[in-house]
């Protein structure tokens, strides 16, 4: 289920073209996480990842994960197009194929005080490490199954916002998404340093039992008040274990 991205330093779990379901980095390679203390343009932002990585003596396709923070929600045709424009960096970069993309990616829209244009929150890289431990970062995931057919198609408990529709969302995406994504790595939730929520619905009925209880929550939840990139989806997470993380 993973593939290996040697001129990174990680291997990946493919996807769709725009991004994989996750990266970890090689022995003898640590993922390092850098955020914007304000959100950044995508393009300044791929400049600014650029700079930082090579000062720091790596090659651009160190390049793992990134963060990222769309005014408002896609339609599907809308997310494909931005999603081909995303990927000309990472193909001058070296990373993007063409086919297949290794870099894994979050990209939600914050419902209150939203960027005029899709920015950057935060990237990942791979840098060598004299440590064993494992580093990863898991790719955001919402509550659409996988496989071909639309959104619509594809989405649990569509447009169905009730408790109970809530509560099978979050269950679907900690378990088909985070858990299964995780486990293609040979890791779990006892192995994160970090998980991240993004929704605009009270989901604190489902906390216990659906997040608490599976051991998810041993670092805690960062919730950020935003919406999943796509129309109609209402709950997306992603995961990680980095152990050095900065803000610049």
């Amino acid at each position: 289920m993973t593939r290996e991205f040697s001129a990174g330093n990680y291997r990946f779990i493919p996807s769709v073209f725009q991004y994989s379901a996750g990266a970890a980095a090689d022995d003898g390679y640590e993922i390092e996480r850098v955020r914007f203390d304000r959100l950044v343009p995508l393009a300044e932002g791929f400049a600014l990842a650029a700079k930082f990585i090579q000062e720091a003596g790596r090659p651009l396709t160190a390049f793992c994960a990134c963060e990222l923070r769309s005014p408002a929600a896609f339609s599907e045709e809308g997310f494909r197009a931005f999603n081909l424009h995303y990927v000309k960096t990472l193909s001058e970069w070296g990373i993007f194929d063409g086919t297949t993309n290794p870099v894994a990616r979050s990209n939600v829209c914050p419902e209150i005080d939203p960027p005029s244009e899709p920015s950057f929150y935060a990237f990942s890289f791979t840098r060598p490490t004299r440590s064993t431990a494992p580093s990863f970062v898991i790719a955001g995931g919402a509550e659409a199954r996988e496989g071909s057919g639309t959104y619509v198609e594809r989405t649990v408990r569509y447009r169905d916002l009730s408790p109970e529709g809530l509560r099978e969302k979050v269950r679907f995406t900690t378990t088909s998404q985070m858990e299964n994504r995780m486990a293609a790595f040979g890791y779990g939730w006892k192995d994160t340093t970090g998980v991240q929520a993004y929704s605009v619905h009270d989901f604190h009925h489902a906390l216990v039992d659906e997040l608490v209880r599976r051991g998810a929550l041993r670092s805690g939840l960062t919730w950020h008040f935003a919406r999943p990139p796509v129309v109609d989806l209402e709950y997306e997470m992603d995961c990680r274990r980095v152990m050095r993380e900065i803000v610049i």
